[in-house]
């Protein structure tokens, strides 16, 4: 008996070792070749960014609304699929932007002609807070910049400086990451920093030597690089080092900060993980939380007002004494409970942009997946030189908005950007052209002049007739001598404020009724316009695997 068990134990002990030996193979499963380093520092798993909460991906119903007592019919429900992302955990404060301002005050020095507009197109219009018939300087000269607030959405921010905002975050998260892994000069980012010489993600990844204006002393060989030395190699030829920066294929870089989809922000606000039994959900959510009522069910905290917004006409925050929300104007993030998801203020204190360029579909037929309007593809501007083209202070470009305000196209230490052309067109079925905020809706094809079967057909009005939306056309331009010439569009003839420079934003805020609290509701503004009630929250994109952790079928939550 002691034999027998001896013999299993010697077997059981030699198949371990067997698949041990096997498992640890370090040859590449395509080829074989010892590919991977044994002490690769690449990472597989991608962590969120700063401020930002996992939201794991799914399907939903986008647009279905509790009531529709405006008639807008613009949001018609349509079944949609939402990979999973990461969103900010609240909206970006005053505290948050005004980290960016200085950073660009620093680096682009509004004393200096070629700069001036940089800071001026980024600041907040503070403006937005004066009334015809209301005493509200105090929010005018305080709201941005007094501590007191520094926990209060931003606000005065119109579309375009949000996805600027966006960028730079992107910018100054990645810079921090390449310092902490060894790739960048400690305190570069801080200490030698300017306007000719300044990180940007795509620049380093596409030259690495390029970012930082060139300067060899900040953008460094990385730790595991910097133990490469140049070798000697056939015939004692020097062998320089390679892969000495970091790459994508590091996994040291995050994607891009950017603002929300519609869809994507619809989804995380109604936060339906809350209502999941198996695999469907228990009914439909009116607003962020549980319930049909703005008010908390919960004995702790029962009857308080559960987001920021108007009770009723002139009744903001209750009587003194007996505060129905706590707040008269916005209030600070997290004063109120968070959503399912983890998310703050999903619905009151600040409305939010998001990236969609706005129309009255939801065009599901066409796509289902990760839905959005809005694409413009671009690529990398080449040179004559044959090497990317760097933005600098004489080659970057300013746009004049409709409303007079005068903001950079890019900032120096940028890749500029040119529209695709038909090399990357060319007998595609997934897309033809470069912008593709029409596609569907809003172009010629989409008109109700034009003919498929007669290509001349829809060519015999002018081109304002022909178009879908008839909205005005207002126009900014400058003189020689560089005076602002306006010139306002009177047309009577309009029948739309719809363009293609019209903004989705989404969710209720602190001047809005309970209406508008549902996550479905959806309303459109100019992108170069700014008001004392929209703000904005980030986002990120999710690579990697769907879920955080492996899941059952009987998961609950």
């Amino acid at each position: 008996m002691a034999l027998q068990l001896m013999l299993s134990m010697m077997l059981i002990i030699g198949f371990a070792s067997c698949s041990k030996k096997k498992s640890s193979s370090k040859g590449s499963r395509a080829t074989g070749w010892n590919v991977d380093s044994k002490k690769s520092s690449a990472k597989n798993k991608q962590e969120a960014g700063p401020g930002l909460v996992f939201i794991e991906g799914g399907t939903f119903t986008m647009g279905k609304v509790e009531d529709d007592v405006m008639h807008d019919w613009n949001n018609a429900p349509t079944q949609q699929h939402v990979q999973s992302f990461y969103m900010d955990e609240t909206e970006v404060t005053n505290a948050m932007y005004l980290e960016y301002l200085d950073w660009v005050k620093k680096v682009f020095p509004p004393t200096e002609a070629n700069y001036k507009n940089i800071y001026e197109g980024a600041s907040p219009d503070t403006l937005v807070w004066r009334n015809r018939l209301g005493y509200d300087e105090a929010m005018t000269n305080n709201y941005l910049r007094h501590p007191s607030y520094a926990n209060y959405p931003v606000v005065g921010v119109n579309w375009i400086q949000a996805v600027e905002f966006s960028k730079w975050r992107t910018e100054r998260v990645n810079e921090a990451l390449l310092e902490k892994n060894g790739y960048l000069k400690k305190n570069a980012k801080t200490q030698d920093v300017t306007a000719e010489s300044n990180f940007n993600t795509e620049t380093y990844l596409n030259s690495p030597t390029l970012a930082f204006g060139g300067n060899k002393d900040i953008v460094l060989p990385g730790k595991k690089g910097a133990r490469k030395t140049t070798s000697s190699g056939k015939g004692g030829k020097a062998v320089a080092a390679t892969n000495i920066y970091a790459q994508r294929s590091s996994g040291i870089l995050l994607p891009e900060y950017r603002l929300p989809t519609e869809a994507e922000w619809e989804y995380a606000a109604a936060a339906a993980v809350g209502q999941r039994e198996y695999n469907i959900y228990k009914g439909q959510k009116k607003y962020p939380w549980s319930g049909s009522y703005t008010r908390s069910g919960k004995r702790q905290s029962k009857g308080d007002q559960l987001a920021n917004f108007k009770q009723g006409n002139g009744d903001y925050g209750g009587i003194a004494g007996w505060s129905d929300d706590g707040a008269d104007i916005t209030n600070a993030v997290k004063s109120y409970p968070a959503n399912d998801f983890g998310l703050y203020d999903m619905a009151g204190n600040v409305a939010e942009w998001v990236l969609d360029v706005y129309r009255p579909i939801i065009d599901n037929e066409a796509n289902d997946f990760n839905y959005f309007r809005g694409n413009v593809y671009t690529k990398n501007k080449i040179g004559k030189d044959g090497k990317v083209e760097i933005v600098t202070k004489d080659n970057i470009k300013y746009d004049t908005l409709s409303n007079g305000r005068i903001v950079a196209r890019n900032f120096p230490g940028q890749i500029a950007q040119v529209p695709v052309d038909e090399k990357e067109t060319y007998l595609r079925q997934n897309f033809d052209k470069s912008d593709n905020v029409n596609y569907r809706d809003g172009d010629k094809q989409s008109s109700k002049y034009f003919n498929f079967a007669d290509s001349d057909a829809g060519n015999k009005k002018g081109k304002e007739e022909r178009e879908m939306y008839n909205s005005p056309k207002h126009n900014v331009s400058t003189d020689s001598l560089g005076n602002m010439v306006r010139k306002y569009d009177k047309s009577n003839k309009r029948t739309t404020l719809i363009d293609d420079n019209i903004r989705v934003y989404k969710g209720g805020s602190w001047r809005d009724r309970a209406y508008w609290l549902d996550p479905a509701q959806r309303r459109y503004f100019p992108q170069d316009m700014a008001t004392d009630y929209i703000g904005f929250r980030c986002a990120m994109s999710r690579v990697g695997p769907k879920t955080e952790k492996r899941k059952s079928a009987r998961n609950r939550r």
